[in-house]
Protein backbone atom coordinates (compact mmCIF):
# COMPACT_ATOMS: atom_id res chain seq x y z
CA UNK A 1 0.00 0.00 0.00
CA UNK A 2 1.40 3.30 -0.80
CA UNK A 3 1.83 5.90 1.61
CA UNK A 4 -1.14 8.06 2.24
CA UNK A 5 -3.51 5.75 0.90
CA UNK A 6 -6.92 5.49 2.04
CA UNK A 7 -7.98 2.50 3.82
CA UNK A 8 -11.02 1.50 6.42
CA UNK A 9 -10.05 0.55 9.91
CA UNK A 10 -12.86 0.03 12.46
CA UNK A 11 -11.90 1.26 16.63
CA UNK A 12 -13.39 0.33 19.46
CA UNK A 13 -15.11 3.08 21.11
CA UNK A 14 -14.73 1.99 24.50
CA UNK A 15 -10.75 0.93 24.67
CA UNK A 16 -9.67 2.16 21.59
CA UNK A 17 -8.67 -1.55 20.01
CA UNK A 18 -8.14 -1.32 15.75
CA UNK A 19 -9.27 -3.92 13.67
CA UNK A 20 -9.34 -4.21 9.79
CA UNK A 21 -12.62 -5.28 10.12
CA UNK A 22 -15.94 -5.40 11.98
CA UNK A 23 -16.53 -7.48 14.75
CA UNK A 24 -19.91 -7.95 16.79
CA UNK A 25 -18.04 -8.03 20.44
CA UNK A 26 -14.81 -6.02 20.91
CA UNK A 27 -11.67 -8.66 21.50
CA UNK A 28 -10.06 -5.96 24.01
CA UNK A 29 -12.83 -5.37 26.34
CA UNK A 30 -15.39 -7.97 25.35
CA UNK A 31 -18.20 -5.61 24.56
CA UNK A 32 -20.74 -5.72 22.18
CA UNK A 33 -21.40 -3.27 19.89
CA UNK A 34 -18.38 -0.91 20.02
CA UNK A 35 -16.67 -0.96 16.98
CA UNK A 36 -17.13 2.52 14.36
CA UNK A 37 -15.46 2.98 11.05
CA UNK A 38 -13.28 5.52 10.16
CA UNK A 39 -11.59 6.33 6.82
CA UNK A 40 -7.57 6.78 7.84
CA UNK A 41 -4.67 6.78 6.19
CA UNK A 42 -1.51 4.14 6.20
CA UNK A 43 0.65 7.09 9.08
CA UNK A 44 -2.47 7.23 10.79
CA UNK A 45 -2.40 3.73 11.57
CA UNK A 46 1.08 4.17 13.86
CA UNK A 47 0.75 4.79 17.01
CA UNK A 48 1.63 7.35 18.58
CA UNK A 49 2.06 9.72 15.60
CA UNK A 50 3.55 12.21 17.70
CA UNK A 51 7.29 12.01 18.47
CA UNK A 52 9.30 14.33 20.51
CA UNK A 53 10.21 16.68 18.32
CA UNK A 54 13.71 17.32 20.00
CA UNK A 55 15.23 13.89 19.26
CA UNK A 56 16.03 13.16 22.61
CA UNK A 57 14.93 9.53 24.12
CA UNK A 58 14.80 8.70 27.43
CA UNK A 59 17.06 5.42 29.23
CA UNK A 60 15.90 3.48 31.74
CA UNK A 61 16.95 4.47 35.40
CA UNK A 62 17.11 2.43 38.84
CA UNK A 63 13.63 3.41 40.65
CA UNK A 64 15.74 3.90 43.90
CA UNK A 65 17.78 6.58 42.72
CA UNK A 66 14.93 8.91 41.45
CA UNK A 67 14.36 11.72 43.23
CA UNK A 68 11.23 13.38 44.18
CA UNK A 69 10.98 16.97 44.81
CA UNK A 70 7.97 17.80 46.79
CA UNK A 71 6.32 21.03 45.99
CA UNK A 72 2.90 22.40 47.22
CA UNK A 73 -0.10 21.95 44.76
CA UNK A 74 -1.00 25.23 42.95
CA UNK A 75 -4.26 26.49 44.46
CA UNK A 76 -6.99 27.64 42.47
CA UNK A 77 -8.86 30.29 44.75
CA UNK A 78 -11.89 27.86 44.72
CA UNK A 79 -12.01 25.77 47.66
CA UNK A 80 -14.51 23.26 46.78
CA UNK A 81 -12.38 22.47 43.28
CA UNK A 82 -9.21 22.49 45.22
CA UNK A 83 -11.31 19.73 47.26
CA UNK A 84 -11.89 17.38 44.29
CA UNK A 85 -8.38 17.74 42.80
CA UNK A 86 -6.85 16.26 45.89
CA UNK A 87 -5.72 20.42 47.55
CA UNK A 88 -5.12 22.23 44.51
CA UNK A 89 -3.64 21.34 40.72
CA UNK A 90 -1.13 19.52 40.03
CA UNK A 91 2.05 20.28 38.03
CA UNK A 92 2.29 19.00 34.60
CA UNK A 93 -1.52 16.91 35.24
CA UNK A 94 -3.93 16.02 32.42
CA UNK A 95 -7.47 16.76 34.09
CA UNK A 96 -10.56 15.93 31.83
CA UNK A 97 -13.66 17.64 32.95
CA UNK A 98 -16.89 16.40 31.53
CA UNK A 99 -20.78 16.96 32.10
CA UNK A 100 -24.14 17.89 29.92
CA UNK A 101 -24.73 20.64 27.41
CA UNK A 102 -25.21 24.15 29.55
CA UNK A 103 -24.01 22.33 32.99
CA UNK A 104 -21.41 25.48 33.26
CA UNK A 105 -17.89 23.28 32.62
CA UNK A 106 -17.05 26.64 30.62
CA UNK A 107 -17.80 28.87 32.98
CA UNK A 108 -16.28 27.10 35.88
CA UNK A 109 -12.80 26.58 34.43
CA UNK A 110 -12.97 30.41 32.80
CA UNK A 111 -13.19 31.26 36.71
CA UNK A 112 -10.40 29.02 37.32
CA UNK A 113 -8.52 30.95 34.63
CA UNK A 114 -8.97 34.51 36.47
CA UNK A 115 -8.50 33.07 40.25
CA UNK A 116 -5.28 32.16 38.28
CA UNK A 117 -4.34 34.98 36.68
CA UNK A 118 -5.07 37.47 39.82
CA UNK A 119 -2.58 35.35 41.75
CA UNK A 120 0.09 36.02 39.48
CA UNK A 121 0.47 32.66 37.25
CA UNK A 122 0.45 33.05 33.44
CA UNK A 123 -2.78 31.36 31.94
CA UNK A 124 -3.71 30.34 28.22
CA UNK A 125 -7.51 29.67 27.32
CA UNK A 126 -7.90 27.48 23.88
CA UNK A 127 -11.00 27.49 22.20
CA UNK A 128 -12.40 25.25 19.56
CA UNK A 129 -16.02 26.36 20.15
CA UNK A 130 -16.54 29.92 20.77
CA UNK A 131 -15.02 33.28 19.20
CA UNK A 132 -12.88 36.18 21.03
CA UNK A 133 -15.72 37.99 21.25
CA UNK A 134 -18.07 35.52 22.42
CA UNK A 135 -15.80 34.73 25.72
CA UNK A 136 -15.35 38.01 26.29
CA UNK A 137 -18.85 38.73 26.81
CA UNK A 138 -19.50 35.70 28.96
CA UNK A 139 -16.58 37.17 31.01
CA UNK A 140 -17.86 39.99 31.88
CA UNK A 141 -20.08 38.53 33.59
CA UNK A 142 -17.69 36.75 35.65
CA UNK A 143 -15.41 39.95 36.66
CA UNK A 144 -12.76 41.49 35.30
CA UNK A 145 -9.48 39.77 33.99
CA UNK A 146 -5.89 40.30 34.67
CA UNK A 147 -3.28 40.42 31.80
CA UNK A 148 -2.04 37.12 32.68
CA UNK A 149 -4.71 35.42 31.26
CA UNK A 150 -4.08 34.80 27.68
CA UNK A 151 -6.99 33.92 25.03
CA UNK A 152 -6.57 31.62 21.62
CA UNK A 153 -9.29 29.96 19.35
CA UNK A 154 -8.15 27.58 17.77
CA UNK A 155 -8.46 23.63 16.41
CA UNK A 156 -5.46 22.74 15.03
CA UNK A 157 -3.79 21.10 17.43
CA UNK A 158 -0.05 21.39 15.69
CA UNK A 159 -0.40 25.21 15.94
CA UNK A 160 -1.51 25.06 19.01
CA UNK A 161 1.57 22.77 20.23
CA UNK A 162 3.55 25.83 18.67
CA UNK A 163 1.71 28.29 20.69
CA UNK A 164 1.97 26.31 24.19
CA UNK A 165 5.79 26.21 23.27
CA UNK A 166 6.56 29.74 22.68
CA UNK A 167 3.66 31.25 25.45
CA UNK A 168 5.24 28.98 27.73
CA UNK A 169 2.32 29.19 30.11
CA UNK A 170 1.28 27.34 33.80
CA UNK A 171 -2.16 26.02 33.50
CA UNK A 172 -3.78 25.55 29.97
CA UNK A 173 -7.36 24.97 29.45
CA UNK A 174 -8.77 23.41 26.28
CA UNK A 175 -12.33 23.58 25.82
CA UNK A 176 -13.29 21.23 23.70
CA UNK A 177 -11.18 18.06 22.80
CA UNK A 178 -13.95 16.77 20.29
CA UNK A 179 -13.53 20.00 18.05
CA UNK A 180 -9.27 19.78 18.01
CA UNK A 181 -8.03 18.03 15.08
CA UNK A 182 -4.21 16.86 13.85
CA UNK A 183 -2.83 16.75 10.51
CA UNK A 184 -1.26 13.23 11.01
CA UNK A 185 -5.30 11.95 11.26
CA UNK A 186 -7.00 11.99 8.06
CA UNK A 187 -10.44 11.46 9.97
CA UNK A 188 -12.71 14.30 11.28
CA UNK A 189 -12.76 16.09 14.43
CA UNK A 190 -14.24 14.06 17.08
CA UNK A 191 -13.92 10.94 15.76
CA UNK A 192 -12.22 8.05 18.16
CA UNK A 193 -8.57 8.52 16.51
CA UNK A 194 -8.73 11.90 16.11
CA UNK A 195 -9.52 12.19 20.00
CA UNK A 196 -7.23 9.88 20.93
CA UNK A 197 -4.21 11.58 19.01
CA UNK A 198 -5.18 14.92 20.22
CA UNK A 199 -5.08 13.50 23.72
CA UNK A 200 -2.01 11.91 23.07
CA UNK A 201 -0.24 15.13 21.76
CA UNK A 202 -1.56 17.12 24.87
CA UNK A 203 -0.31 14.55 27.48
CA UNK A 204 3.19 14.39 25.87
CA UNK A 205 2.54 18.83 26.35
CA UNK A 206 1.97 18.57 30.09
CA UNK A 207 4.36 15.95 31.12
CA UNK A 208 7.55 17.23 28.69
CA UNK A 209 6.70 20.77 29.62
CA UNK A 210 5.06 20.07 33.15
CA UNK A 211 2.27 22.68 31.86
CA UNK A 212 -1.13 21.61 33.81
CA UNK A 213 -3.53 21.32 31.00
CA UNK A 214 -7.70 20.75 31.57
CA UNK A 215 -9.67 19.68 28.63
CA UNK A 216 -13.54 19.86 28.38
CA UNK A 217 -14.94 16.50 26.88
CA UNK A 218 -18.27 16.07 25.67
CA UNK A 219 -20.85 13.64 26.92
CA UNK A 220 -23.34 11.26 25.44
CA UNK A 221 -26.59 10.98 26.34
CA UNK A 222 -25.76 7.88 28.71
CA UNK A 223 -23.39 10.50 30.47
CA UNK A 224 -20.13 9.08 29.62
CA UNK A 225 -17.62 11.07 28.21
CA UNK A 226 -17.64 11.36 23.82
CA UNK A 227 -14.73 9.02 22.23
CA UNK A 228 -12.80 6.19 23.23
CA UNK A 229 -12.73 4.67 26.56
CA UNK A 230 -8.82 4.88 26.65
CA UNK A 231 -9.17 8.97 26.60
CA UNK A 232 -10.09 8.72 30.33
CA UNK A 233 -7.44 6.36 31.46
CA UNK A 234 -5.25 8.57 29.54
CA UNK A 235 -5.64 11.70 31.72
CA UNK A 236 -4.79 11.92 35.25
CA UNK A 237 -7.96 13.44 36.40
CA UNK A 238 -11.43 12.90 35.48
CA UNK A 239 -13.81 14.97 37.20
CA UNK A 240 -17.77 15.13 36.31
CA UNK A 241 -20.07 18.32 36.85
CA UNK A 242 -23.72 16.83 37.43
CA UNK A 243 -26.95 18.43 37.99
CA UNK A 244 -30.02 19.82 36.30
CA UNK A 245 -28.92 22.81 34.25
CA UNK A 246 -32.40 24.32 34.61
CA UNK A 247 -31.70 24.10 38.48
CA UNK A 248 -29.40 26.35 40.26
CA UNK A 249 -26.80 23.90 42.03
CA UNK A 250 -24.21 21.87 40.64
CA UNK A 251 -22.19 18.75 41.97
CA UNK A 252 -18.64 18.57 40.79
CA UNK A 253 -17.58 15.08 41.42
CA UNK A 254 -14.26 13.16 41.22
CA UNK A 255 -14.30 9.78 39.25
CA UNK A 256 -10.80 9.56 38.72
CA UNK A 257 -7.69 11.11 40.70
CA UNK A 258 -4.24 9.59 40.81
CA UNK A 259 -3.57 12.58 43.01
CA UNK A 260 -6.05 12.35 45.94
CA UNK A 261 -9.32 10.68 46.92
CA UNK A 262 -12.19 9.97 44.19
CA UNK A 263 -14.74 10.40 46.31
CA UNK A 264 -14.75 14.03 47.41
CA UNK A 265 -17.67 16.68 45.68
CA UNK A 266 -17.94 20.52 45.45
CA UNK A 267 -21.19 21.86 45.72
CA UNK A 268 -22.02 25.20 43.35
CA UNK A 269 -24.81 27.37 42.84
CA UNK A 270 -25.30 28.69 39.57
CA UNK A 271 -25.90 32.22 39.77
CA UNK A 272 -25.90 35.20 37.19
CA UNK A 273 -22.07 36.61 38.30
CA UNK A 274 -21.14 32.48 37.23
CA UNK A 275 -20.51 29.78 39.98
CA UNK A 276 -20.41 30.28 43.60
CA UNK A 277 -19.34 27.62 46.21
CA UNK A 278 -21.66 26.15 48.87
CA UNK A 279 -19.70 26.13 52.02
CA UNK A 280 -22.36 24.20 54.06
CA UNK A 281 -23.84 21.89 51.28
CA UNK A 282 -26.13 19.81 54.45
CA UNK A 283 -27.55 23.31 55.14
CA UNK A 284 -28.78 23.95 51.50
CA UNK A 285 -29.90 20.51 51.32
CA UNK A 286 -32.33 20.76 54.09
CA UNK A 287 -33.39 24.21 52.84
CA UNK A 288 -36.97 24.33 52.57
CA UNK A 289 -38.11 21.06 54.36
CA UNK A 290 -41.98 20.95 54.79
CA UNK A 291 -43.04 20.96 58.59
CA UNK A 292 -44.85 18.11 60.00
CA UNK A 293 -45.02 16.14 56.73
CA UNK A 294 -45.26 12.55 57.05
CA UNK A 295 -42.87 10.43 54.70
CA UNK A 296 -39.59 12.92 55.39
CA UNK A 297 -36.42 11.79 57.12
CA UNK A 298 -32.85 13.46 57.01
CA UNK A 299 -30.40 10.86 56.70
CA UNK A 300 -26.13 11.36 56.46
CA UNK A 301 -24.16 10.31 53.56
CA UNK A 302 -20.02 10.26 53.78
CA UNK A 303 -19.10 11.86 50.23
CA UNK A 304 -15.09 11.54 50.68
CA UNK A 305 -13.82 12.93 53.80
CA UNK A 306 -17.23 15.75 53.93
CA UNK A 307 -20.66 14.34 55.69
CA UNK A 308 -23.47 15.37 53.45
CA UNK A 309 -27.07 15.34 55.56
CA UNK A 310 -29.95 15.07 53.16
CA UNK A 311 -33.38 14.69 53.03
CA UNK A 312 -35.11 11.93 52.22
CA UNK A 313 -38.71 12.15 50.84
CA UNK A 314 -41.25 8.57 50.43
CA UNK A 315 -45.19 8.66 49.03
CA UNK A 316 -46.63 5.41 49.60
CA UNK A 317 -50.15 4.70 48.24
CA UNK A 318 -52.59 2.24 47.64
CA UNK A 319 -52.85 0.98 44.01
CA UNK A 320 -55.51 0.89 41.75
CA UNK A 321 -54.04 -1.37 38.92
CA UNK A 322 -52.90 -4.76 39.37
CA UNK A 323 -49.17 -4.37 39.14
CA UNK A 324 -48.08 -1.68 41.61
CA UNK A 325 -45.35 1.07 40.48
CA UNK A 326 -42.20 2.39 42.14
CA UNK A 327 -40.09 5.06 40.80
CA UNK A 328 -37.12 6.55 42.72
CA UNK A 329 -35.27 9.80 41.83
CA UNK A 330 -31.61 10.37 43.26
CA UNK A 331 -30.93 6.57 44.54
CA UNK A 332 -31.02 3.16 43.22
CA UNK A 333 -34.46 1.98 42.52
CA UNK A 334 -33.89 -1.28 42.94
CA UNK A 335 -31.73 -1.26 46.45
CA UNK A 336 -35.47 0.79 47.30
CA UNK A 337 -37.72 -2.40 46.07
CA UNK A 338 -35.29 -4.87 48.00
CA UNK A 339 -36.07 -2.52 51.64
CA UNK A 340 -39.78 -2.17 50.66
CA UNK A 341 -39.32 -6.48 50.48
CA UNK A 342 -37.77 -6.73 54.12
CA UNK A 343 -40.15 -4.76 55.47
CA UNK A 344 -42.64 -6.88 53.72
CA UNK A 345 -40.96 -9.71 55.29
CA UNK A 346 -39.34 -9.06 58.75
CA UNK A 347 -41.94 -6.06 59.58
CA UNK A 348 -45.29 -7.11 58.67
CA UNK A 349 -46.07 -4.13 56.51
CA UNK A 350 -48.30 -4.70 53.54
CA UNK A 351 -46.14 -3.12 50.72
CA UNK A 352 -47.21 -5.48 47.79
CA UNK A 353 -50.63 -3.72 46.71
CA UNK A 354 -48.81 0.10 46.84
CA UNK A 355 -47.17 2.28 44.22
CA UNK A 356 -44.13 3.62 46.30
CA UNK A 357 -41.98 6.93 45.13
CA UNK A 358 -38.83 7.38 46.77
CA UNK A 359 -36.71 10.75 45.99
CA UNK A 360 -33.70 12.56 47.50
CA UNK A 361 -33.67 16.11 47.03
CA UNK A 362 -31.85 18.65 45.93
CA UNK A 363 -30.94 16.83 42.97
CA UNK A 364 -28.13 14.60 44.88
CA UNK A 365 -27.64 11.09 43.59
CA UNK A 366 -26.91 8.81 46.53
CA UNK A 367 -25.89 5.46 46.48
CA UNK A 368 -24.30 4.77 49.60
CA UNK A 369 -25.45 1.89 51.99
CA UNK A 370 -26.00 4.29 54.86
CA UNK A 371 -29.06 5.19 53.85
CA UNK A 372 -31.19 2.31 54.07
CA UNK A 373 -32.24 3.25 57.75
CA UNK A 374 -33.39 6.78 56.38
CA UNK A 375 -35.33 5.23 53.32
CA UNK A 376 -36.79 2.56 55.46
CA UNK A 377 -38.16 5.20 58.02
CA UNK A 378 -39.43 7.42 55.54
CA UNK A 379 -41.65 4.83 53.46
CA UNK A 380 -43.61 3.71 56.91
CA UNK A 381 -43.65 7.00 58.10
CA UNK A 382 -45.83 7.52 54.34
CA UNK A 383 -47.28 3.99 54.49
CA UNK A 384 -48.95 4.82 58.21
CA UNK A 385 -49.35 8.31 57.61
CA UNK A 386 -46.99 9.76 60.57
CA UNK A 387 -44.96 12.75 60.39
CA UNK A 388 -41.39 12.00 62.25
CA UNK A 389 -39.75 14.20 64.46
CA UNK A 390 -38.09 17.31 61.96
CA UNK A 391 -34.56 16.95 64.86
CA UNK A 392 -34.39 13.49 63.95
CA UNK A 393 -31.42 11.70 61.52
CA UNK A 394 -31.34 8.15 61.01
CA UNK A 395 -28.29 6.04 58.94
CA UNK A 396 -27.29 3.09 59.11
CA UNK A 397 -26.96 -0.17 56.29
CA UNK A 398 -30.30 -2.73 56.17
CA UNK A 399 -29.50 -6.48 55.59
CA UNK A 400 -31.96 -8.70 54.49
CA UNK A 401 -32.64 -10.04 57.72
CA UNK A 402 -33.96 -6.80 58.96
CA UNK A 403 -30.36 -6.16 61.08
CA UNK A 404 -29.03 -2.84 60.77
CA UNK A 405 -25.26 -3.39 60.03
CA UNK A 406 -22.45 -0.61 61.07
CA UNK A 407 -21.29 2.23 58.62
CA UNK A 408 -17.81 4.11 58.68
CA UNK A 409 -17.16 6.98 59.96
CA UNK A 410 -20.12 7.46 62.27
CA UNK A 411 -18.80 10.16 64.67
CA UNK A 412 -18.31 12.43 62.14
CA UNK A 413 -21.85 11.98 61.00
CA UNK A 414 -22.99 12.85 64.35
CA UNK A 415 -21.05 15.64 64.56
CA UNK A 416 -22.34 17.11 61.52
CA UNK A 417 -26.07 16.68 62.35
CA UNK A 418 -25.42 17.72 65.82
CA UNK A 419 -23.59 21.34 64.29
CA UNK A 420 -27.31 22.09 62.15
CA UNK A 421 -29.32 21.92 65.41
CA UNK A 422 -30.68 18.17 65.27
CA UNK A 423 -31.25 16.46 68.78
CA UNK A 424 -31.57 13.01 68.64
CA UNK A 425 -29.70 10.52 65.97
CA UNK A 426 -30.71 6.73 65.11
CA UNK A 427 -28.08 4.57 64.20
CA UNK A 428 -26.37 1.16 64.37
CA UNK A 429 -25.63 -0.67 67.67
CA UNK A 430 -22.09 -1.18 66.15
CA UNK A 431 -21.80 2.40 66.02
CA UNK A 432 -23.38 3.21 68.94
CA UNK A 433 -20.09 1.95 71.17
CA UNK A 434 -18.02 5.12 71.14
CA UNK A 435 -20.68 7.52 70.86
CA UNK A 436 -22.69 8.34 73.57
CA UNK A 437 -25.63 11.08 74.46
CA UNK A 438 -25.08 14.25 75.30
CA UNK A 439 -27.11 17.24 75.79
CA UNK A 440 -27.75 18.35 72.60
CA UNK A 441 -27.79 15.04 71.09
CA UNK A 442 -30.01 11.76 71.87
CA UNK A 443 -28.27 8.68 70.83
CA UNK A 444 -30.33 5.83 69.71
CA UNK A 445 -28.55 2.41 68.84
CA UNK A 446 -30.96 -0.05 67.23
CA UNK A 447 -30.05 -3.51 65.99
CA UNK A 448 -32.75 -4.07 63.54
CA UNK A 449 -35.46 -2.56 61.54
CA UNK A 450 -38.02 -3.35 63.87
CA UNK A 451 -35.97 -1.72 66.70
CA UNK A 452 -35.95 1.68 64.68
CA UNK A 453 -39.29 1.95 63.82
CA UNK A 454 -40.85 1.52 67.47
CA UNK A 455 -38.18 4.04 68.22
CA UNK A 456 -39.92 6.34 66.15
CA UNK A 457 -43.12 6.06 65.08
Amino acid sequence: MAKGKMTSVFFCKECGYESSKWMGQCPGCREWNTLVEETVSKSDLKAGATIRKNGLREKPCVLSQVTIQKEDKLQTGIAELDRVLGGGIVQGSLTLVGGDPGIGKSTLLLQVCKELAEGGHKVLYISGEESNVQIKMRADRIGQFHENMLLFCETSLEIIEETIRDTKPEVVVIDSIQTMYSDQVSSAPGSVAQVREATAILLQLAKGLMVSIFIVGHVTKEGTVAGPRVLEHMVDTVLYFEGDRHASYRILRGVKNRFGSTNEIGVFEMKEQGLEQVQNPSEYMLNGRPEHASGSVVSCSMEGTRPLLIEIQALVCHSNFGIPRRQTIGTDFNRVNLLMAILEKRSGLQLAGCDAYVNITGGLKINEPAIDLGIVLAVVSSFRNISLDEKLVAFGEVGLSGEVRAVSMAKQRVQEAEKLGFTTCILPAACGKDIKSTDKMKIITVSSVQEAIDAVV
